[in-house]
Parts: structure tokens; sequence; C-alpha cells
């Protein structure tokens, strides 16, 4: 079978090269659909989940979301047997051009994605069409690990700790790191032998990428010269330089749906709906108790009950969405918007918190970069097909990482407030195609500043700020569930914020002049030192660099703390410690929207983390917590069974 592939496959890279070659860049992802497709039973054996047709009336748990939480979820509680389960989503399957991760930015403003902007805002990405930032999210089975970068970071000790500090019981640094552990399958050795921080044998494979550049190597030297460790960013301590961890398996994207829920899909207490657009949460207003969904599917609305609760994993733009399309949120704005308030929650949609960069672009002398018009040829593609290596398994050029405080950090302590996502590629290495499309910039911003660099060797340091003090909110454009709601992002308000990121990129500047990095000609894209609205301040002084960073502001699409947990004092926390919504029973959210903090770090990990822990928040309730109860008003002691379904073997209590 594969002999007959391979010169088949051969012609259609043939052909798609020639294409590119006479400028139609577009076909790159149906050349690598072509490449996938004949080798996808090869390269990956596990057949999708299977779509049921006709649904049941009635579920125990009915899950909204499929994404990095709500995959965990429905594996986790589809391992009792007795219980039935349904998941919802929006989307539908992952294509052939999704596993290839360096085509992560081709998902972007497609069919796989919400396609969200924020409304216009004048403190940050004015270099964006009508200063609108893009805010990608996946509406696909397996959510946003369908589109995203693949970067397994779990965020800082601190953060959790800081999480339970704030009155969330359960929460603390020891007490998650189990259920990092508990999904993970660390696939570098020298890791997975730190038994105290990584696990083996989970659902999700987590393995550095096949393929570096030279500047991979280069990037962590660079640290090394500014006198920091190259570690383990996801172990002891977190202040250092790295390479990136990813959820990748074989040099494909591992997303969530592939780990977790691709291997239960025989399972018969598992059923799916795909394109299945939920529009509120039942309610009973005398009990106000959730006892199902309603949805639109295939231009029909439908209504499923659940026996035991709904639990909303649909994100932290959608979840608080459907919160307050249910009559759960802040109850003038419902009442502006006509909805019958059920519950007065006014945290719902507050809160709201991202991880900005603001992108710097260094020009070099060698010929390492990947740009496009380079990696796209007979070799490459074959070198993926077949040994599941090279260039296209690259994550768009994210190579390495770098956790370091500014001089807004304590220095003493490893709590490091800036990071730096150092890419062996750039903004114009596609010559100012998809990559400045995703990011939604304007073509006067693009062509002043980046045209006269397309297809040059370049390297990018993307300073991130990690712990934001600016506040974002999510309002309803109005009662229509299909309208996309109102994001607010805030973003640059809070005078921290902005002294924090200024200094991020100065320090960025200084990194990209280690010997390490001259050595490849490293030197400051200069265009970057004379960007518009920005012009008429010195270049280099702490005032340009204020300006500048509001320009090409890129959101890093970790959109956060929505329906945050809290202790019941707190008038805007949302849901309590276990992530049961306050003043609704048998309603849980369980999703980034529930952190009261962002963490310190792209948020993949915790949010799986958080899928992991709020699963056994709902076993404990329903099995240890009941059944025990019950078990011991009937004489009956409390026992464990092993039971294997054929995908997996667990204990049923």
């Amino acid at each position: 079978m594969a002999v007959i592939a391979v010169p088949t496959v051969a012609t259609a890279v043939k052909a798609g090269v020639a294409l590119i070659g006479a400028g139609k860049i577009a076909v790159l992802p149906f050349l690598i659909a072509a490449l996938t497709y004949f080798h996808y039973d090869q390269f990956d054996p596990e057949n999708r989940p299977i779509e049921r047709n006709v649904l049941d009336d009635t579920y125990d748990f009915i899950v909204v979301g499929s994404g990095s939480a709500g995959s965990v979820v429905v594996n986790r509680l589809t391992e009792v047997p007795q219980w039935k389960v349904l998941l919802l989503e929006a989307g539908g399957h992952e294509t052939e051009i999704s596993d290839v991760p360096i085509l992560s930015l081709y998902l972007h403003k497609s069919k796989l994605d919400w396609g969200y902007k924020t409304e216009p805002q004048e403190t940050a990405c004015q270099a964006m069409i009508e200063n609108r930032c893009s805010w990608t999210r996946g509406k696909v089975l397996g959510g946003s690990s369908v589109l995203n970068t693949l970067l397994y970071v779990r965020g800082n000790k601190r953060d959790f700790d800081r999480w339970a500090h704030f009155g969330n019981i359960g929460w603390s640094y020891e007490e998650v790191l189990p259920y990092f552990k508990k999904s993970e399958d660390q696939r570098n050795p020298y890791l997975a032998k730190d038994t105290r921080f990584h696990g083996v044998g989970g659902y999700q494979t987590v393995q550095e990428c096949p393929y570096n550049t030279p500047l991979g190597v280069a990037f962590l030297e660079a640290g090394q010269e500014m006198g920091y460790d190259v570690r383990d960013i996801n172990g002891e301590k977190q202040t250092g330089f790295a390479l990136y961890q990813m959820t990748m398996r074989r040099g494909a994207r591992c997303s969530a749906a592939k780990s977790f829920l691709r291997p239960i899909r025989l399972r018969k207490n598992f059923h799916l709906s795909m394109y299945s657009h939920v529009t509120r949460v039942l309610i009973d207003p005398v009990t106000r108790r959730a006892y199902g969904v309603e949805f639109i599917k295939n231009g029909v609305k439908q209504r499923v009950l659940a026996r035991k609760e709904v639990i909303l994993s649909a994100g932290a733009i959608n979840s608080p969405q459907i919160l307050m399309l249910s009559g759960i949120g802040p109850q003038e704005h419902l009442r502006e918007v006509g909805i019958k308030v059920v519950h007065d929650s006014p945290g719902v949609g507050q809160n709201l918190q991202d991880h900005i960069a603001a992108p710097l672009s260094f020009l070099i002398d060698h010929p390492i970069s990947l740009l496009l018009n380079r990696l796209v040829n007979l070799n490459t593609a074959l070198r993926y097909a077949v040994k599941e290596d090279g260039p296209l398994t690259s994550s768009i050029g994210l190579e390495a990482v770098g956790f370091i405080p500014t001089k807004y950090a304590n220095r003493s302590d490893d709590w490091p407030d800036m990071e730096y996502m150092l890419v062996s590629t750039s903004t114009p290495a596609d010559g100012g195609t998809q990559i400045k499309k995703a990011h939604g910039l304007t073509d006067e911003y693009y062509k002043e500043v980046f045209s006269d660099v397309n297809f040059k060797d370049t390297f990018a340091v993307y300073p991130m700020m990690l712990r934001p003090k600016s506040r974002g909110y999510i309002k309803l454009r109005s009662n229509n569930p299909l309208e996309y709601p109102l994001l607010y992002h805030n973003y640059l308000t809070h005078p921290h914020d902005v002294n924090v990121l200024r200094e991020g990129v100065k320090a960025g500047l200084a990194y990209a002049q280690t010997e390490a990095l001259k050595r490849f000609g490293s030197r400051l894209h200069e265009k970057q030192n004379r960007v518009p609205n920005c012009k008429h301040l010195p270049p280099y002084t702490d005032e340009y660099w204020n300006c500048f960073i509001r320009q090409y502001t890129l959101s890093i699409y970790h959109y956060s703390c929505t329906a945050k947990m809290g202790p019941q004092s707190d008038p805007y926390a949302v849901l309590d410690p276990q992530l049961r919504v306050y003043g609704v029973a048998g309603l849980r959210v369980i999703d980034a929207s529930i952190m009261p903090t962002i963490t310190n770090g792209n948020i993949q990990a915790p949010v799986m983390m958080i899928g992991e822990r709020g699963s056994d928040f709902v076993k404990d309730y329903w099995l240890k917590g009941r059944n025990r109860r019950k078990r011991r008003s009937l004489g009956v002691k409390y026992q464990a069974s092993v039971v294997d379904d054929g995908s997996q073997s667990r204990v049923v209590l």
C-alpha cells in the first residue's frame, strides 16, 4: 500500500510545487492534505469518534464543548459505565490539514475558527483592521487544541498557590500537580524519568518537536549568555530557557480530540452530536436546577435533558455567553437585552484576562529561517509523510522559550513576568499572505513595515506579558444566541502592563545582540523603529516603545477567567471551588473560564488539568459522596471493581 501511495503523493507534490512557484500559495494546504490522505491509515490508526444520528431524550451528563477541557471531561465521566454522557460540539471533525503543525495559521479564519473580533479600542491593536484584534477560537471537535501552536506549558507554582490563597480549596500546586501528570505521556526520556513532575502513559502525548533549525540551539545559548539556565520549564523552576514541549505525536498535532476522544469511541455510554450550537441551559425557575440544554442542529431547535448535570466546557467566550443567555449573569445587562434573570451573577463575562505580545523581527545573514518558498518542495513533503520529520513538523517556527523577570518582578523569586516565544521565522516569511491575514494586520501597516523584507531570512522574539492587570469583559450583543458577543479586551489600560511589556521589548532587543545570535548576523529590522503612529517619537526611547506596543499588539489567544471560581464571600465569583455555578443546581463550568487569574504561560496544559480536576469533583460528588452514604445506610461495605471495555481499564465505584 505504501509503495503505491508514495508515487501518487509525489505527483501531487510536483503539481503543488509548480503552482506555488507560480505564486498560488493557497495550494499549500491542499498539497499537504494529499500527503496525509494517502498515508492516513498508516500514520493515524485511531478512528474518529462516531456521531449519533438519533440522540436519546435524556442523559446523565451533557457536556457542551469538546476542547482541551471538554474532551477530558467526557473521557473521564464515561469511565463509569452506568453513566451515559452526551457531548455537544458546534463544529465538525478535524481535517488532515490541521494535523500538520506548520499549517496552524492556515486554520485561522477558516471554517474551523469561530472568527471572533474584539470591539474597536484605541489602547491596542492599532495596526489591525478597524483597530480590532483577531481572537481565534476552535469551532471543531477538539476545540482550540486543533488551531493552537501545540505548546505545553503548565504555568508557575505560584499561580495555583495564589488560587488556593483566594479561597479555592483544592487548587494549590501540590494538589493540582497529580492532575497534570495524570494526562501526560511524556516522550522525552530525560523528562520522563523525573517522576516528581512528569507522567507517562497518559492520554496526552507530549514531546519536543523532531525538527529544529540551527536557531533553536542558538536561542538557548543566548539565554545562557544572559545568565539564565537551560531547564525543564515544567519542572522544579520556571525561570530560564528551554526547547518547547509540545502536544505532538509522531510529528503531527495531537489534539484533545485525538488524545481523549478517539480512544473511547467504542464506549457505549459516549454519545456525540456535532454541528450542535447550544443556545441556552434549561433551568427550572422554581427549583433553580439545570435539567437540560437547548441547541440548534441542521437549522432545527432541539432539546435534550440531563438527569445529573449540565457541564459547560465551551471556553472563556462561549461559556459565559451561554450562562447569560440562560439567565445567569449581571441582572442589569440581562434585562437590557431582554433575558429573564434566573440568578444575578455580576461576575459572568467579567475579569477577562489574556496574554499579549509585541513581536520583534530580526534579520539574519544565513539561509536557515522557515520561509514558505523554501519549505514547500518535494523533499520536505515526502520527509513529513514518510519519516514524520522535517520542517513541516515545526509549529510555525516556535522552537524555544524563555521565562525571565523584568525590573518589575522580584528577581530573587521564581515568578517571572515575561515569556519569550522564540521563533525561527517572522511575519513577512510568507510574503504577506496568511500570517498577515491571521493576525489581522492592515495592508498599510504591513506594506510600510514589512514589505521590503518579504521572504527574507529572519527570526522573531515575541515578548509575552504574563500577569496582566488590565481586565476586559464580555457582553451579549442581543438575546439572539447566534449573534457573536461583544468582546472588549481592554489591553494596556493599566499602566503596569505598559511598563512590563515595554521592558520585555527592550530586553528582547538586548537578547538579540548576544554573541550566540550575532554570529548569524542578527540585527533589528529597522522599520520597526518608525512604525505608523509612532514616527513623531525618538526611536529607542521609552516613549517610543510605549507607542510601539500599542500597534502590532498580538493576542496569544489565552482568553480566560470570565466565570471565575471563588469562595461565596466573593461577589464576583461565579463558581464555587468545585466549579458548581452559584445559585443554580446541576450546572458546572469546566474550562479556562474558571481561572481566578491567568497562569504564567500558555494555557493549554492548565486547561487540560482543569478538565481532569473538574472530572474528579463530579465523580467525588456523584459516586464517592452519595454512594458511600447510601451504602453505609444499607450496611454494604464500600468496594471497587475493575472493568475493561476494550479501550482502557478503569476503576468503577
